[in-house]
């Protein structure tokens, strides 16, 4: 039995690449007489947190004391996002870059299908990335935990000079990476890539003996204390000094794996803040990561579903 009353004790400074999440979703009774595609009606519409705002909810729903650094614009849906997260009681030091529209994804959804995705992006300016360092040197002490959350839209630029403020702080850092250059995440404790994205860095493999070597290589080039590989139905396997130790994946129909990353990484913070050896930790993060990816869309975990 899990104790989640725990988690209170889990201070966490989520920073990473902030975006809304919007669904629109619909019937579809005709194809358009214009091109060979579905007309969509739009019945309802819904706005969720994404990116490094998911993460920071899913670990607050868990009880964790949660701060949210991030680059917004300062537009509508970056108003939307500050209201959200406010609902939610995530407390939040997010810059205005008014030369920066906030990353959106707009999903249309028909008969539980996803149809289409539209992504709203850009960059944020150097400027505005230079204050967040330093409002990141502000705030990091204050927690035991910090997690990034890289999905490659530029809010983390500075992602290496952050690691080593934490590393000489003693502080536990756990990193969802992003790209083909993992070397500006050295000397994290954590690295959390899934199956594709190591793939994409170190190759394939046709062997379990294969990837530990991969893995094993890769953790002690960047001196990482551990690597967490997700692995979609075949579980999640971490690496560390002491070997690799694997959890198969709870057995459950996969709805939607949107934001399942998300919800993994936010637990595994969770626990790990709260005292948690990591083995254990990752046993609950990979029960949190079954029971999200039964839900629609990018989804919060709750405290009653990992006890």
């Amino acid at each position: 039995m899990v104790d989640i009353s725990r988690f209170a004790k889990a201070s966490i400074l989520v920073v990473g690449d902030v975006m809304l999440d919007r669904y629109w979703f619909g019937d579809v009774e005709r194809i358009s007489p214009e091109a060979p595609v579905p007309v969509v009606l739009v019945g309802n519409r819904d706005e969720r947190l994404g990116g490094a705002a998911n993460v920071a909810i899913n670990a607050s729903s868990l009880g964790a004391r949660l701060c949210l650094m991030g680059v917004v614009g300062n537009d509508e849906p970056g108003a939307t996002v500050e209201r959200l997260l406010t609902a939610s009681g995530v407390r939040s030091r997010l810059l205005k870059d008014p030369q920066f529209p906030t990353t959106v994804k707009l999903r249309v959804v028909a008969r539980q299908q996803q149809l289409v995705r539209i992504d709203f992006e850009e960059r944020p300016t150097p400027e505005h990335l230079t204050t967040k360092m330093e409002l990141f040197e502000q705030e990091y002490a204050q927690h035991d935990v910090v997690l990034f959350s890289d999905y490659g839209k530029g809010a983390l630029e500075h992602v290496a000079s952050m690691i080593e403020l934490c590393r000489k702080a003693g502080k536990i850092t756990l990193v969802d990476p992003k790209g083909d250059d993992y070397s500006k995440y050295a000397g994290a404790s954590v690295l959390t890539p899934n199956r594709s994205e190591f793939k994409q860095v170190m190759g394939g493999w046709k062997t379990e003996a294969q990837l530990t070597e991969k893995a094993q290589t890769l953790r002690q080039r960047l001196n990482l204390g551990a690597l967490l590989l997700t692995r979609s139905e075949e579980g999640m396997t971490l690496f560390n000094e002491e070997g690799a130790f694997h959890v198969p994946a709870q057995a459950r129909e996969v709805f939607d794996v949107s934001g399942a990353g998300d919800t993994v990484i936010a637990t595994l913070a969770c626990a790990i803040g709260a005292g948690m050896n990591l083995p254990d930790s990752v046993r609950l993060a990979n029960k949190a990561g079954g029971v999200v990816v039964g839900k629609l869309g990018t989804a919060v975990i709750l405290p009653e579903e990992l006890v």
